[in-house]
C-alpha cells in the first residue's frame, strides 16, 4: 500500500501561478512510489479542512507551498501530530526559507522536501500565538500592514510601500522589557522578536539566531537613519552594530507606552500595548538541506 503525501498550495502568495510547483511535485511523488494528495487553500476553514485531511491520509510530509504565512497556519494546523514539513518557497516573504538554505531552483528544492534529514525546530509563542520566524513592533509591521492593504503583491509591492511607510512614519516608541531577571526601558524605532538570523531579503537582523537552542532574540532597533530602512528591508544594506541591542532569552515581556504596529511571519495584527513571549523548544519537524 502506497504512502501519503500531502501538498497544501496557497494559490494567491507571492502573486505567481502554482501550477507549475504542483505538477512537479505530483511527478516527483509519483516517481517516489508515493499517493499525491493535494490541497489548495482558499482562506475558508483552512486549519479545520487540512487537519481533517492529515488524519484522513496521515502523511509522513506535508509539503508546503507559499511564504512564511502560510507555513505558520498549516503548522498551527498540524502543531500536534508527527509530521516532518517540506518548504517549497513561493510567497512574497520567504524569510523562513531563506533562512533554512532551502534552495530556489524546484527539482532541488523537492529532493529536500521529500527525501533529507530535518531539524526539530523550536517555535515562538507570543500572546499565545506561534511565531516560526521573525515578528516585529514598529516600522516593519507598519509596512506589512501598507502592503497588505495595497493591491500589487511580490517583492515590487513591498518596494513600492517602503516609501509610504517611511513618509508616514511616527516617531519612536518607548517599551519596557523584562527578560533575564533585568527590566530595561528603550525608544526603538523597532523590536524584533527573533528564532532565526534573517528577514526574507538576505539581511541578517540577528547574527545570534538559531531555530533550535530553546532561545530567541529581541533585536532592539534604536533610532537609526529612516533612510536606511528601505536599504535594509530590500536586502541591500547590513545593519550597523551600534544601531542594535540584541537580547537573548526564554521568556520576556514587552510593555509598550502607547499601542505598536505589530506583525507575526508577515501578517499584520493591529497595534499592541503588550506581548508576553515564550520559547516552545523542539516543536516541528522541517526538511533542511
Amino acid at each position: 500500500m502506497k504512502k501519503n503525501i500531502i501538498l497544501v498550495v496557497n494559490p494567491v502568495a507571492g502573486g505567481m501561478d502554482k501550477s507549475e510547483i504542483i505538477e512537479a511535485t505530483s511527478l516527483f511523488a509519483d516517481q517516489e512510489g508515493l499517493n499525491f494528495v493535494q490541497y489548495v487553500t482558499s482562506g475558508n476553514d483552512d486549519i479545520i479542512k487540512i487537519k481533517a485531511l492529515y488524519d484522513k491520509y496521515k502523511p509522513e510530509r506535508v509539503i508546503i507551498a507559499g511564504g512564511d504565512g502560510t507555513i505558520k497556519f498549516v503548522a498551527e494546523a498540524l502543531e500536534n501530530e508527527d509530521v516532518i514539513f517540506g518548504i517549497i518557497p513561493a510567497g512574497s516573504a520567504n524569510g523562513l526559507a531563506t533562512d533554512l538554505n532551502i534552495p530556489k531552483k524546484l527539482e532541488e528544492n523537492l529532493a529536500i522536501a521529500f527525501r533529507n534529514s530535518f531539524m526539530e525546530m523550536d517555535v515562538i509563542l507570543i500572546n499565545g500565538m506561534v511565531s516560526l520566524h521573525l515578528s516585529d513592533l514598529g516600522l516593519n509591521a507598519e509596512l506589512i500592514k501598507n502592503y497588505e492593504n495595497s493591491t500589487i503583491r511580490g517583492k515590487l509591492g513591498y518596494a513600492l510601500q517602503v516609501f509610504s511607510t517611511l513618509a508616514e512614519k511616527e516617531e519612536a516608541f518607548t517599551a519596557t522589557i523584562v527578560a533575564n531577571d533585568q527590566i530595561i526601558e528603550r525608544d526603538a524605532q523597532m523590536i524584533v522578536i527573533a528564532n532565526s538570523k534573517k528577514y526574507g531579503t538576505g539581511v541578517v537582523i540577528n547574527p545570534e539566531g538559531s531555530m533550535n537552542d530553546g532561545k530567541f532574540e529581541l533585536v532592539v532597533l534604536r533610532n537609526f537613519d529612516l533612510s536606511i530602512f528601505a536599504q535594509i528591508i530590500t536586502g541591500n544594506l547590513p545593519i550597523e552594530s551600534g544601531d542594535i541591542e540584541i537580547i537573548s532569552t526564554d521568556v520576556a515581556n514587552i510593555k509598550l507606552h502607547s499601542p505598536v504596529s505589530f506583525q507575526i511571519d508577515g501578517e499584520y495584527f493591529g497595534r499592541e500595548t503588550e506581548l508576553n513571549v515564550a520559547i516552545s523548544p523542539n516543536k516541528f519537524k522541517v526538511a533542511i538541506p
